[in-house]
């Protein structure tokens, strides 16, 4: 076990309530205001990339790539369009979807490649891409069979109309991750130092205590 020191920057203000630990502190604040050059070892940011938009990605990527040390790294984990993607992603139709009006009013999907050019163009090292696509989609089929299960209970838990938006919106996202029409990636980017990436030599020492051993800062309890 290595000390750790972990900063939150929720999106919502009902995540910002989680209690807060020793080692833990969670700000609502847009990422965009973070302000601290430098200050973190390792970045990790989940379901925010779909929200970003294609046109913002430069100052998204900008942001991480200020905040992070030399030598750090910086774990993106977002979901893309998948297989002909850029053609659809580019398609402006004349109603907005299903999902734009009613689940995610402010997310664009982008192709991987999108984000990894603008990745790489901020300064960043692509070190690592993992598909999670196919964890996804039984994923979310066990939510919706979950929630067959508990139908009475999960009706009571909200009005009728939003139980059917998101009965909906897990099935048809099931399907788009099952078919390819949507994928969710996990993208390892560092901050090298001089050359030096800051990481182990394969994947199997990412893993190892000796792997992140050798990977963390040395001499130093403030890792976020």
């Amino acid at each position: 076990m290595f000390p750790i020191s972990v900063t939150g920057y929720p999106r919502s203000g009902a995540d910002a309530e989680y209690e807060q630990g020793e080692s833990c502190r969670v700000e609502l604040l847009d990422y965009r205001d973070i302000g601290e050059a430098e200050s973190y070892d390792k970045i990790v940011s989940v379901g925010m990339f779909e929200h970003v938009g294609r046109d913002k990605l430069p100052e998204y990527f900008s942001s991480a790539w200020h905040a992070l040390r030399p030598g750090g790294a910086f774990l993106n984990h977002g979901i893309a369009c998948g297989g002909g993607g850029e053609a659809r992603s580019r398609t402006k139709s004349r109603r907005p979807s299903f999902n734009d009006r009613y689940v995610f009013p402010d997310g664009e999907l982008v192709p991987i490649n999108v984000a990894l050019s603008a990745a790489e163009e901020t300064g960043f090292e692509v070190r690592d891409v993992e598909s999670l696509r196919e964890h996804y989609t039984l994923t979310l089929r066990r939510w919706v069979r979950r929630r067959e299960a508990k139908h009475k209970e999960a009706k009571l838990a909200t009005d009728e109309a939003t139980d059917r938006v998101w009965r909906l919106f897990m099935s048809a996202s099931a399907y788009g991750f099952s078919s390819g029409r949507i994928n969710v990636y996990q993208t390892l980017l560092t901050k090298p130092d001089g050359g030096e990436s800051g990481l182990p030599l394969t994947r199997q020492d990412w893993y190892s205590d000796q792997g992140i051993s050798r990977s963390s800062t040395k001499g130093s309890s403030d890792n976020r």
